[in-house]
């Protein structure tokens, strides 16, 4: 995936768009834990917007970090709604950009002004969403979540409350395929 690592200050949430407008608030709600609050703007109706696999990246990094008890359920409920959004068989990386980096050049990013952003939503393909931006936030979301999968399946073997909402991340982090195998 070659992404840098990144802080909350080091990507330009302003210029990046959720299911509600900029995402100038995701680095408080990060900080805060308001992973319900989080979940509502990185993903809606299915749709999965600039800042979702930017505030996956930044959770899951910390997600790692935290013992299994210190998890909570509304932070598995976030990656759940990410997960839900997501079409599993559908995800093949060719039509995505090389490196979730590239999400981050100034052809996607929206204006620092946002005078006129009702006017970039009415655009047929807003800036970063053109087809192959728009695949990536998926792509790169379902890709960060697959890479945690270790993370949750230590989770969820040491916090029984958990396991139940972790388990159904799992499947719905598999494909068609790979659930026959099983």
């Amino acid at each position: 995936m070659n992404t840098l690592p990144l802080t909350t200050t080091s990507i330009p949430w302003q210029r990046l768009t959720t299911a509600y407008g900029r995402g100038t608030d995701i680095p408080r709600l990060i900080e805060t834990g308001q992973y319900e609050e989080l979940a509502n703007l990185i993903e809606h109706q299915s749709t999965l917007w600039q800042t979702t696999p930017w505030v996956l990246l930044l959770l899951l990094q910390e997600l790692a970090k935290q013992k299994p008890e210190q998890v909570s359920l509304n932070e598995i409920q976030l990656y759940l709604a990410v997960a839900s959004a997501i079409p599993v068989d559908d995800m093949d990386s060719q039509n995505a950009v090389e490196t979730m980096n590239e999400l981050l050049d100034e052809k996607y990013l929206w204006p620092e002004n946002e005078e006129n952003d009702e006017l970039w939503w009415e655009e047929e393909e807003p800036r970063g969403y053109e087809q192959e931006s728009f695949f990536s936030y998926f792509s790169f979301s379902y890709l960060l979540l697959k890479g945690a999968i270790p993370v949750f399946t230590a989770i969820m073997e040491e916090n029984d409350k958990l396991a139940p909402a972790i388990q159904e991340l799992l499947l719905m982090l598999q494909s068609e395929g790979d659930r026959a195998v099983e």
